[in-house]
Formats: structure tokens, C-alpha cells, sequence
């Protein structure tokens, strides 16, 4: 399993194209990285660059970039909305899949530490990474900005922990971090005001504001015995927040960083912000996300938008997505791809489920070709997928039905569980070809010397061994579709009563399709044991989807006139 890293920098530079360019090259330059958004803003004049890999590469790809931003970009002209001390401004690691937050920090030092050492630039580590705790909070280390940096720098408290402690007009200094998933979120609103949207800014993020004599926004700040200013904490934890005005938008925003999702969600801040500004005289008019959001940030907002219209969250991801996209007015400020702004739509790109992305027709013609794959197998799952999709669809006319209302919750609950189901089998529908792929892959090796002979059979064995347990994987999805297809065509919207017949047509096909796969694949093979317990396994299977379609039949039969 690949270990991969998230890379965020930010670079003070979003109005020239040429030079953003030249930056995002470096990047792209570097093998076994992937750029997957560039992310310019006129107003702050800066840009949010994300790119992901394995994590020395992902260290050669920003130490790169980090020297190309230093040659390119001179902080002493450089001006903009957002607070910043350097050319690479700040420069965070994120762990994405199987790497430690503690790993992700070792990698941090070490290209903190080359890049101090080459490019003559002061280096903070910050977060998981700092190497002293008051330096763990961003807004600390870069507290001042690029204005106090020369002075700061003189403070032998705020010594670089890479880099000489020397003021570098023309690159600033540097932030590098380990951390977690951070989503820069800017909410809208119909006013121009910064005052005013620092009101809700103040509301709503985790250190909240500054109390007043009176409660007045004019009035005495009231202090501790340390003399430190009393705050009442805002309503987002894990927050931070400010308010600000954009030119290019002719709106004032409040601008934040959900640093903690499981915190606070999106749209939690949302609507945090929307009844702030409701009790302040303004009103939300929508948000931007700045960079790239996990999918599961945006679905857990439609499914929350959704159930307060009372209506199922048992509808397919891109319509969920829909839903918070709407909800949220993520699109007033510009279009809002989901392709290119969800981090797992990038990852996993055309390469990953290329039949999926077929239409009817090409997929259809593809099947029909002198190609063996697709074939059988990948059929079967597409089939028991369509099962899966006529269950699902009665689970949701059911929750939307006329005067059914009380029951919605129950019905979406069913929904959910079959679009699981019919989402795994539309993957088994690609992982077939692939495992019948990977067969003829092993059947085209060398076989000349013994060490070839000996590679050849391991790959044939493993090759074999995937391609029975894909369709294994199929019977035992399409059989999980038979309890909630029993359960629409008893309890479901009586109009749909044939779908749930014929969902459990489809779910019965999967099952019997994969288990001739399964059949034709277990014979020859080897590995007798394996292959009699897996034939029994499917053979149990197969019983279990004959029975179960025959009682679904049944019903189905008593109910269509």
C-alpha cells in the first residue's frame, strides 16, 4: 500500500499568471507527483497550490517550487487581503492514506531543514511538526506579517528553526507544517462592510470575542486580574475566522479555516454564519471553498439539507452533491466543478473505473466486440448494480410518496443501504476486466529459465486467485440486495411492486452469472483445497439468491392485477 502526502503551499502570488505557472512547472517536473488544483485569488493576491504523492516526492516537488517562488516572487511589492510573511507563505504536509501524522512531521523537518540550508530563507515549523509549543499556532509564528519580519527575527525567541535568522526582503520566510486536513471556506454576504462581518466572524469562530462594557461594540474592554481581555467563545470549534472585503467580488466575506471537520462541518459553519448575519441585518448569499474538499465534507452536507426538507438521503453521491452545492450557493461566485474541486474525484481519474465512465451504448458495444473482456463477470455485477438501483428507487418513491410522510426516515435508511450495495457492484463491474486482464498479463510471461517458470506461476496463481474472488464479491453484494427488495415489494409504494420484482430478476442474474465465473475460474487451479471450499461457499450462495428471489416473486405475483 502507497504511503501518501497532501501538499498545500500557499504562495504570494495570484495575480500573474506567468509566474504561478513557472511554479506549478516544478511541481509537474517531479515524477510520481500529481498537481490536482491551482487556486489563483486577485483580491488576497495569492495561491493555493494542492498536489499529492508519495512523500519523498512530495518533499522534492515543494522544495522546488519552494525555490522557484524565492527566485520569482518579491515580497517588498507584494500586497494583499490575506495575511502573509513570505513568498512560499506557508507550506503544509497532510497525511492521506497510511502514513502517521508523526511520519508526516519527519518529512516536514526534512524539507524544512534542505530548504533553510540552500535557499537562505528563514523556516518555522508549525503544528504537528513545531518544535516548541507556542510556535504550534500559524497566526503566532506569522503574527506581524511580512512588515515585522525584520524585527521579529531579532528576537532570539522567534530564532528559525531552519535558515539563517536574517531578514530576506525579497523572499520573507516560510512556514512548513504537518497537520490535518484543513478546508479554507469563505462565506458571502450582502454587505460591504468588513465591521459588520467581522460581527459574524466574531460570532462564530472558536475564540469568539472580546467582551464589552455595556455588550457594546464601542464599549470599555473589560480585562482579568492579568489583565488579560475576557472573551465569550464563538460557536465553531476548531474555527478561526475574520472578516474581510473582496474588490473582485464586491462583497465583504467572512473568511475562515475549518482546522478540525470532525469539529465543526461545513455546513455547520454555514449556518452558524447564516444566523449571525440573520440577527445582524445581513444575509448569506452563498460561499466559495478555496482549494479542494473531501468528498465526504460535501455529502454530509447535502444529506443535512436534505433532511430538513424531510426527503431520503438514499439518492446516488452526485445528486447529494448537487444538493450542497445548491444549498451552500457554492456556485454564486463562479461554477463549482465537483471533478475538479473533490479531492477523490482527482485521485482516482479515468484510469481507475474506465468502463463506468462508458455510456449505455459504448458500453454495450464493447461487450459485443471479439474482446473477451468485458464479459460475463463484468455483466453480472453491472446486472445485480441495476438490481440494487430498482430497490433503491422504490425505497425513494416510497419516502416521497403522498401521505407516507411519517415513514420517510425509514425508507431513506432502506435507500441508503442499497446504494452501498449497487455502488460496490458498479466497482466489481471494472475490477472483472482488470482481474481477467491480469490473467492474460501472467499467461504472456517468459517461461523459459526456472526463475521465469517460478514468477510465471506465481503470477498465474494470484492472477487466477483474483479473478475468482471478484466474482465471489459479486454474489455475496447482489445477495445482500434481496432483504430490501423483499422489503419493498411488501412494505414499498404499491405502484412500484413490479420494480422490486424484477430488481430481484436482476440481483438473481448477478448472483448466478458470478457463480459460473467463479465455476470457470476455479477449474484447473491448483489449489484444491481452495477451490473445493470456495465452489461450496458459492454453491450456499446461489441456493440462498434462488430462494429468496422465489419468495420476492411470489409477492410480487399476488400484487400486479
Amino acid at each position: 500500500m502507497k504511503k501518501l502526502i497532501e501538499c498545500v503551499p500557499n504562495f504570494s502570488e495570484g495575480r500573474n499568471m506567468q509566474i504561478i505557472k513557472q511554479i506549478t512547472d516544478e511541481i509537474e517536473k517531479v515524477e510520481g507527483v500529481r498537481l490536482l488544483d491551482v487556486d489563483p485569488g486577485k483580491a488576497t493576491n495569492r495561491t493555493v497550490v494542492t498536489f499529492v504523492g508519495e512523500p519523498d516526492n512530495v518533499i522534492e516537488a515543494a522544495f522546488q517550487a519552494i525555490k522557484k517562488a524565492s527566485e520569482l516572487i518579491d515580497m517588498s511589492k507584494h500586497k494583499g487581503e490575506h495575511p502573509r510573511m513570505g513568498a512560499t507563505d506557508v507550506c503544509p504536509l497532510i497525511p492521506i492514506s497510511n502514513i502517521t501524522m508523526k511520519e508526516v512531521a519527519v518529512y516536514a523537518k526534512k524539507l524544512a531543514q534542505r530548504a533553510g540550508r540552500e535557499l537562505e530563507i528563514p523556516f518555522f515549523l508549525y503544528e504537528a511538526a513545531a518544535s516548541k509549543p507556542y510556535r504550534k499556532n500559524l497566526a503566532t509564528i506569522r503574527a506581524g506579517e511580512y512588515e515585522g519580519l525584520a524585527k521579529k527575527l531579532e528576537d532570539p525567541k522567534w530564532k528559525p528553526d531552519y535558515g539563517p535568522a536574517v531578514f530576506n526582503p525579497k523572499s520573507g520566510a516560510t512556514a512548513i507544517g504537518a497537520r490535518d486536513f484543513l478546508i479554507a471556506y469563505n462565506v458571502n454576504l450582502n454587505t460591504t462592510s468588513v465591521r459588520r462581518a467581522n460581527t459574524v466572524a466574531f460570532d462564530i469562530r472558536e475564540k469568539g470575542r472580546v467582551k464589552r462594557q455595556g455588550g457594546k461594540l464601542s464599549g470599555k474592554i473589560l480585562r482579568n486580574k492579568s489583565g488579560e481581555p475576557l472573551r465569550t467563545k464563538g460557536k465553531c470549534k476548531s474555527v478561526k475566522a475574520i472578516g474581510w472585503y473582496i474588490d473582485e467580488y464586491g462583497v465583504a466575506q467572512i473568511s475562515m479555516n475549518l482546522t478540525n471537520i470532525n469539529d465543526t462541518s461545513l455546513h455547520k459553519a454555514f449556518e452558524e454564519c447564516r444566523k449571525s448575519a440573520t440577527k445582524n441585518g445581513m444575509r448569506v448569499t452563498g460561499s466559495e471553498i478555496v482549494g479542494l474538499v473531501p468528498k465526504k465534507v460535501l455529502l454530509d452536507a447535502g444529506k443535512y439539507f436534505l433532511k430538513l426538507q424531510e426527503r431520503s438521503v438514499g439518492i446516488s453521491e452526485n445528486e447529494i452533491i448537487h444538493v450542497a452545492v445548491k444549498s451552500l450557493g457554492l456556485d454564486e461566485l463562479g461554477p463549482f466543478d465537483p471533478e475538479k474541486k473533490i479531492i477523490e474525484n482527482l485521485l482516482e481519474g479515468e484510469e481507475q473505473y474506465p468502463l463506468l465512465l462508458k455510456n449505455l451504448r459504448e458500453f454495450a458495444n464493447d461487450t459485443a466486440s471479439e474482446s473477451p473482456a468485458p464479459g460475463g463477470g463484468s455483466i453480472a455485477a453491472y446486472v445485480g448494480a441495476l438490481g440494487a438501483s430498482l430497490g433503491t428507487m422504490v425505497a425513494n418513491l416510497s419516502a416521497h410518496k403522498r401521505g407516507w410522510d411519517d415513514q420517510w426516515e425509514y425508507f431513506s435508511d432502506v435507500a441508503q443501504k442499497g446504494q452501498t450495495i449497487k455502488d460496490r457492484l458498479l466497482q466489481l463491474v471494472d475490477e472483472d476486466t482488470k482481474a481477467f486482464n491480469e490473467i492474460i498479463t501472467a499467461v504472456r510471461m517468459p517461461k523459459g529459465s526456472s526463475e521465469e517458470k517460478k514468477a510465471r506461476k506465481l503470477a498465474m496463481d494470484t492472477a487466477t486467485i483474483k479473478a475468482i474472488d471478484v466474482p465471489m464479491q459479486v454474489m455475496d453484494q447482489a445477495l445482500k440486495s434481496f432483504p430490501f427488495l423483499s422489503l419493498m415489494a411488501n412494505k414499498g409504494n404499491p405502484n412500484s411492486v413490479s420494480d422490486a420484482g424484477v430488481g430481484a430478476l436482476c440481483a438473481y442474474t448477478a448472483v448466478y452469472g458470478a457463480y459460473l465465473n467463479v465455476r470457470i475460474n476455479c477449474d484447473g487451479f491448483g489449489e484444491k483445497e481452495y477451490v473445493s471450499k470456495t465452489l461450496k461457499q458459492a454453491k450456499v450462495m446461489l441456493t440462498k439468491a434462488e430462494k429468496a428471489k422465489t419468495s420476492i416473486l411470489k409477492i410480487v405475483e399476488k400484487k400486479v392485477k
